[in-house]
């Protein structure tokens, strides 16, 4: 799923990596690290995830209108 919050943790993915490289990047506790890595204080950040490209229609999200029976929108 494009949206999925339940990730596997990996730094790349974590509000206090920083990329320095496509490999490696700066942590905030930890010091440099492997952006493969993870920890305990993993914090996601869905903004740092890139969706991978040629996705299909069927992977892609579906996002529709729902109204109720006067027509109006629901939140």
């Amino acid at each position: 799923m494009l949206f999925n919050k339940k990730i596997e943790p990996r730094c790349v993915y974590c509000t206090r990596y920083f990329a320095v490289d496509e490999d490696h990047g700066i942590c905030d506790r930890r010091g440099p690290v492997y952006s493969g890595g993870a920890c305990r204080k993993f914090k996601y950040d869905p903004l740092k995830r890139v969706p991978p490209k040629g996705l299909s229609e069927e992977e892609l999200p579906v996002f529709e209108d729902e109204t109720d029976e006067k027509g109006t929108k629901s939140l």
